[in-house]
């Protein structure tokens, strides 16, 4: 427990709750701006084509001023795929959730009193779907966006890493979570990220469904945990003689 609360360890909780705050800012405020500009309209393509741009862009910057202090989760279902595999401890992992579920409330909070009290909007399931689909759906796309994050933060799969390595690595994983929206995004939110649900919950009192976005992306996360980890890269990757691993979007330091 004493290196949960070693500097290098407070630095890093810092910056989830630093990345965590900017894409979750990102992704509910232009849901918010978008509704702002078509206030008449229940549903739109277009709105749907901004989210999605806005989150990829988003988590692009989020994992990428993080990835050399933290391993830029910015999503707890990142933090629990990397806990399954060894490579956090699960006490660290705990503070690391905390602090990406701050980050989240504190963006929807700013966000709500900045927009003159404007509703904070809430991921929701479909009415064709149940709860029970949703949550299959958002393992499926959490499993999709996890599974990235590790192949991206391999360095078997990117060899040595520095700034363009994490550039890239950080712009991959933006752009499959902004595909994923675009994807399922008009059936549960796209959430694939339990801090995304969590914060717009706290703020606006609505926790329904709420199970959906923590069981379904927890699950699709360890699966690919363990798909990468056991069947595409069944061994554990060797650092380079003297270097560390930061530059990698898998980086952990606690």
């Amino acid at each position: 427990m004493q290196r949960c609360f070693s500097l290098p360890a407070l630095r890093a909780y810092f910056a989830e709750f630093i990345s965590t705050f900017l894409f979750v800012f990102t992704a509910v405020g232009s849901s918010v701006s978008a509704r702002m500009l078509t206030p008449n309209v229940a549903s739109d393509a277009s709105s749907l084509v901004a989210t999605a741009i806005a989150q990829a862009f988003g988590l692009f910057a989020a994992v990428f001023i993080a990835a050399d202090v933290s391993g830029g989760h910015v999503n707890p279902a990142v933090t629990f795929a990397f806990a399954i595999g060894g490579h956090i401890a699960v006490p660290s992992a705990i503070f690391y959730w905390a602090s990406q579920l701050l980050g989240s409330t504190l963006a929807c909070l700013v966000i709500h009193f900045i927009s003159a009290g404007q509703a904070v909007p809430t991921t929701s399931i479909a009415v064709e779907m149940t709860g029970f689909g949703a949550a299959i759906l958002e393992g499926v796309i959490t499993f999709m966006l996890v599974y990235t994050v590790h192949v991206a933060g391999d360095p078997r799969a990117c060899g040595r890493k520095g700034l363009a390595a994490t550039a890239m690595g950080a712009l991959v994983v933006g752009v499959v979570t902004g595909a994923c929206v675009l994807a399922a995004g008009s059936l549960t939110g796209a959430s694939m990220n339990p801090a995304r649900s969590f914060g717009p919950a706290v703020v606006s009192g609505n926790f329904k469904n709420q199970a959906v976005y923590w069981v379904g992306p927890m699950i699709g996360a360890a699966v690919a945990a363990l798909v990468h980890q056991n069947l595409v890269f069944p061994s554990a990757p060797e650092p380079l003689p003297h270097e560390s691993r930061h530059g990698s979007v898998e980086t952990v330091v606690v």
